[in-house]
């Protein structure tokens, strides 16, 4: 690789962070876009990251964007760097306005700037809620989490732009002893689950309004210190089991707390946005150094 170095923004979304590239050039190749995302996230040999966003022309849109998991891998959406975007592209006058319109792979969603680092962003569709979904734990080595009866866990499930599951804990001890990365990965691969596989979160309700939640991240194959659309899959899978209401408070792991807004309806919910903190950590230069191995 010898070209250019790459001008990117490194942001952070409740702890989730991201390289963001304004591509709109096409400085980077759609056939590269993957490779390259996987070798700069990575920590402590480049730039490191939960996430690679590269913001690009549309048509229609105000901008469209290609997002990467740290492994390589593409998603389709992602809640807390769709805040990161909009705000990079209002930083970056892509947009001239607080409101806009971007295309990720769910589709187009709308976002606005609501505070000098707050924004709020609508999740395209929530589809696939099914409650009560039980999965077999056989194959796991270490059986004692939660209450699995007959080594059968309850789960419930939810397509927020990317597949979540949601596990409820009891309490706030439950929550913080679980096994989150052993759990979460068993689950994360599990048959049930694939090809697509799944996001894993683990949540206890500590009031009526109020979620704390534990995250393990598809792609990333760790635990995170926050996941937007997790948080959505949390915040209305406890809604639809009569637990909570709109808005929901969710607690992040990285501490802070996001607000999810929705309507919902006999056949589902409608009208989802996510808002938090969309914070800018530094602005800098890739090398292709740390890009060659």
């Amino acid at each position: 690789m010898n070209r250019t170095k790459i001008p990117f923004m490194k942001m952070t979304g409740s702890g989730n962070d991201f390289i963001l590239i304004d591509n709109r050039q096409m400085l980077i190749s759609p056939e590269e876009a993957a490779e390259l995302a996987r070798k700069a996230c990575r920590h402590k040999l480049s730039v490191g990251a939960d996430g690679f966003i590269l913001i690009e022309n549309d048509r229609e849109a105000d901008f469209s964007w290609r997002f990467f998991n740290s492994d390589g891998s593409e998603a389709e959406m992602c809640g807390n760097g769709a805040r990161c975007a909009a705000r990079f592209a209002a930083l970056k006058d892509i947009v001239k306005s607080s409101s806009m319109v971007f295309r990720t792979g769910a589709g187009l969603i709308r976002a606005e700037i609501t505070g000098s680092t707050q924004v709020k962003v609508q999740i395209p569709s929530v589809s696939e809620i099914k409650l009560y979904v039980s999965v077999s734990l056989d194959g796991l080595n270490d059986t004692k989490y939660l209450e699995a009866e007959q080594n059968q866990l309850v789960v419930h499930f939810a397509n927020t732009g990317v597949p979540h599951v949601v596990i409820f804990c009891k309490g706030r001890d439950e929550l913080d002893n679980i096994d989150v990365v052993k759990l979460g990965r068993f689950i994360r691969f599990h048959p049930q689950f694939s090809p697509r596989g799944t996001n894993v979160n683990f949540v206890w309700i500590s009031g009526e309004n109020e979620v704390f939640i534990r995250t393990y991240e598809r792609g990333v194959e760790n635990e995170t210190l926050a996941c937007g659309t997790g948080s959505i899959a949390a915040a209305v899978i406890s809604s639809a089991l009569g637990k909570t209401h709109s808005p929901v408070a969710v607690n992040t792991k990285g501490g802070e707390t996001l607000r999810v807004f929705f309507n919902k309806k006999e056949d589902g919910f409608t009208e989802v946005f996510l808002e938090g903190q969309a914070l800018v950590v530094c602005e800098g230069l890739l090398w292709d150094e740390t890009l060659v191995n």
